[in-house]
């Protein structure tokens, strides 16, 4: 049973700890914005302005029109003609293009005679994602071009617009734009948080057995649960501070919407940052080495989170065995609980299986840390 007072004590020293130790405080808040900046801006999956370039051999009015369609888009952005493979080549190797386009000589010729052409596309497959989503997009562009070329053929010929047999409308739900930041932005609130408590939580037990004040807190009338949880209160005060700037930043710096109860978000990241606090304090407690606690954090947290939660790389597209390992991954179902609350503007009445695990996940670390702390000598 908890002591009010000695509980009081414990969480009065840790935060003379904290502010005691300006440096942590004010990386504590420092590293959660520029990870927010950082993986905000710099992590971008959207296709925009990709540099071009083009060999024309036809320079006719065809070919220039196709060239348009390229050049009004804003995906990619034309670097300038060229002359030969040569210099196509060597552009790519350096960088300067990441996609090429070559026409071919006859391209009017076989266009005006109602033949079909083949355009040249050339991308550098040494950025994958890239290249595949600039290939999609120059086909995407053909298709065009090909319908506006039949529709004034029938024109032409008095049939009228052509009769598509099957049309396509396509929508978005939930992020209309697609834009990347609308789902990185409430993963990064998982990434600050699981960094906070690595950085945090895993030497603060630690320290105590490393600068022997830990046999003066034994001989103290204090009890193992109050030295835990007095330990964790600072560090889950500065944590849902850190949560709170990365939704301030996210709304205000990245427009990304927050559809649903505000509220909740802070509920379910309170719950999330009770684990991963937790988790930092077990690791402190077994350990007794603050070097050897915080790298284990790192390893433990922070790597799983940014690899195996779903923020980055799609789950679905892991093997099956790596898709089987990220079930133990706590941020996989905190992600998912605030792209839900976020973009969709869901609650518990759906979500509710994913914040019961985030909650189970909470009470075994916090059954864990209260179980290996010992306030004996060994």
């Amino acid at each position: 049973m908890f002591n009010r007072q000695r509980l009081c004590a414990v969480v009065h020293k840790e935060f003379i700890h904290v502010f005691r130790d300006w440096r942590s405080l004010f990386l504590a808040i420092a590293i959660p914005m520029a990870l927010i900046l950082l993986f905000g801006y710099a992590l971008n999956m959207d296709l925009n302005q990709v540099p071009t370039g083009v060999w024309d051999r036809s320079m006719t009015p065809e070919s220039r029109e196709f060239l348009s369609l390229l050049d009004g888009s804003a995906y990619f952005s034309l670097t300038g003609y060229t002359q030969g493979y040569r210099k196509l080549q060597t552009d790519l190797e350096t960088g300067k293009t990441l996609l090429a386009v070559v026409i071919p000589g006859n391209f009017a010729e076989k266009i005006r005679s109602g033949r079909s052409v083949s355009i040249q596309v050339i991308a550098d497959g040494s950025d994958a994602n890239t290249a595949r989503l600039a290939l999609s997009y120059v086909s995407a562009l053909g298709m065009i071009y090909n319908r506006n070329l039949t529709i004034r053929r029938m024109q032409a010929a008095g049939k009228g617009d052509p009769v598509v047999p099957v049309a396509m409308e396509n929508r978005v739900w939930y992020n209309a734009d697609l834009r990347s930041p609308n789902s990185i932005i409430p993963g990064i609130v998982a990434v600050v948080m699981v960094v906070i408590a690595a950085m945090l939580t895993s030497v603060t037990v630690a320290r105590e057995w490393e600068t022997g004040t830990m046999e003066q807190l034994i001989s103290t009338p204090v009890r193992g649960p109050e030295l835990v949880f007095g330990k964790a209160a600072p560090y889950f005060v500065i944590g849902m501070v850190d949560v709170a700037i990365a939704v301030f930043m996210g709304q205000w710096l990245f427009d990304v919407p927050l559809r649903g109860s505000t509220a909740l978000v802070f509920a379910m990241a309170a719950v999330f940052l009770t684990g991963a606090l937790f988790f930092g304090l077990t690791l402190s407690i077994v350990l007794k080495n603050q070097v050897m606690a915080n790298q284990a954090a790192l390893l433990g947290s922070y790597l799983p989170t940014l690899m195996l939660s779903g923020f980055v790389f799609a789950i679905e597209n892991m093997p099956v065995p790596i898709q089987c390992l990220t079930y133990i991954v706590p941020a996989r179902y905190f992600i998912a609980l605030l792209r839900g609350i976020y973009l969709k503007g869901i609650g518990l009445e759906i979500l509710w299986v994913n914040a019961l695990l985030l909650a189970l996940y909470a009470a075994v670390m916090v059954l864990a840390a209260n179980r290996r702390m010992k306030l004996k000598l060994e």
